[in-house]
């Protein structure tokens, strides 16, 4: 490029700037006002004088890129328009809207997306531990192969009757049921976490997961209704178990849905598919974590300081209504894929 052409575009240039830079000065004005306190430092005309002057330097940027204007003026009015841009058009929620978002849409919103994945891990928890209670109630000796050794600690069918109802209602020191709840809990959510993050692997694993855990639920609780006292573990239970198995139930519906779109993905690439299915999984998860969490405070204060089989049930089934409305009462539509 020759020095007359140079001298060409800048004079065109300047020409350029002197003709529009008054809406280029007054949206850069506008916006470091705005981002360097808030949208409210703005009134109501500055707030409409806004998008007009980001849609004439938008213009302006069209219009200098088409005539090859120099290069610094460009860069100058690109740099504008994305700061205008992401100032309208992008997200300025706090940290504290952004939770209640999650709580009020987005984690509903994503269990309600995997209703079928839901239902299908609730029946193979609950298959699995009617096999698991059928088994170990026609011979106690399979309760030895569905329930770890080290989680059934002295809760065995060697186990007096006197022994297995007292600890139902002990008061939470280290002995008894306490250590096996608190083993239980962190057995629970073991369960929950690997059932999500084996999922891609075409849901055998998260399959094997769910059933492994609705197997030791049966045994356990064949044990107990064995010697009559299945209505009093049923309490204990369910105190904190309605929350807790339903954690573990969404957990392993995340991972079926990973999975399943890994093996059908569809017109999609399995790649694509699956990041795409894993968004609304993992804040299915994220959720799970909030669940257990509060089971663990229905586990560690409810069961040790309510002991009356009433209000257990009385709780858990409240527990079971809450979830249950939070989750499926609003606007819960069954669609076909």
């Amino acid at each position: 490029m020759t020095g007359e052409e140079t001298e060409t575009i800048r004079l065109r240039s300047r020409k350029f700037r002197v003709e529009r830079e008054a809406d280029w000065q007054k949206l850069e004005t506008l916006l470091d006002r705005a981002l360097s306190r808030s949208a409210k430092a703005l009134d109501s005309s500055e707030l409409l004088e806004l998008p007009r002057a980001y849609r004439s330097t938008l213009s302006a940027l069209s219009v200098a890129r088409e005539t090859s204007l120099d290069k610094d003026l460009i860069g100058y009015l690109e740099s504008l328009c994305t700061r205008a841009y992401f100032f309208i058009y992008g997200t300025r929620s706090t940290f504290q809207e952004r939770v209640a978002q999650f709580f009020t849409r987005d984690w509903p919103r994503a269990v309600r997306s995997i209703w079928r994945e839901t239902a299908m891990s609730a029946f193979i928890t609950v298959i699995s531990m009617f096999a698991a209670f059928m088994l170990t109630q026609s011979d106690p000796d399979w309760f030895y192969s569905f329930m770890p050794a080290d989680l059934a600690g002295d809760r065995t069918p060697a186990a007096s009757t006197e022994s297995l109802r007292s600890g139902l209602y002990d008061s939470g020191d280290d002995t008894g049921l306490s250590v096996f709840a608190a083993s239980l809990f962190t057995h629970n959510a073991r369960i929950a976490i690997f059932a999500f993050a084996l999922g891609f692997a075409f849901c055998v694993p998260t399959v094997l997961l769910l059933a492994y855990n609705g197997c030791v639920l049966g045994a356990f609780i064949a044990l107990y209704a064995e010697r009559g006292l299945g209505f009093e573990l049923g309490g204990w239970l369910l105190i904190h178990g309605v929350t807790e198995l339903f954690a573990i139930i969404l957990a392993g519906a995340a991972g079926l849905k990973i999975g399943w779109t890994v093996i059908s993905p569809g017109e999609a690439t399995r790649l694509t598919a699956a990041a795409e299915a894993g968004k609304s999984a993992s804040m299915v998860l994220a959720g799970v974590v909030v669940m257990l969490a509060i089971a663990g405070l229905l586990e560690g204060f409810g069961r040790q300081l309510i002991t009356q089989d009433f209000i257990r049930y009385l709780i858990a089934a409240a527990s079971a209504f809450v979830w249950g409305v939070y989750f499926y009462g609003r606007n819960f539509q069954v669609s076909v894929r």
